[in-house]
């Protein structure tokens, strides 16, 4: 059985780039779960860029997590950009990678609601 894919919206980055959030050892078990091999964590970049205004140095934390991929900013994602939680929406739909698409990991699930993907929070 293949680990989930799991994307990483600028909610779920800010919180494991701090280790006082309170949701930052949520968010870290599925970093150590991807770690060793269950699953598969990405961020995509303009969500980090945006993550980075509100907390500074978070684009660069994540890039130096070595189990977490960047999602790259492509001209696919950009034709459907209109705010940064878009390309995190374009990074959990289905893909000719991931068919079923990706599971969207965020600290507000409402603010995807009606986008078609599949948005969770740890308390669902």
């Amino acid at each position: 059985m293949a680990g989930i894919a799991v994307v990483l919206d600028h909610t779920t980055a800010g919180a494991l780039h701090d280790p006082k959030d309170p949701f930052n050892e949520a968010i870290a078990a599925f970093y150590v779960q991807a770690s060793g091999g269950l699953g598969e964590l990405y961020a995509p970049v303009l969500s980090l860029t945006a993550g980075d205004a509100e907390r500074p140095g978070l684009l660069g934390y994540i890039k130096g997590l070595r189990f977490i991929r960047i999602e790259a900013f492509d001209t696919d994602a950009a034709v459907t950009a209109t705010l940064a939680a878009v390309h995190a929406i374009h990074a959990a739909r289905p893909s000719a990678t991931h068919p079923a698409g990706r599971y969207l990991l965020t600290l507000t699930p409402k603010a995807y609601a009606g986008t078609g993907v599949q948005a969770v929070h740890r308390d669902q």
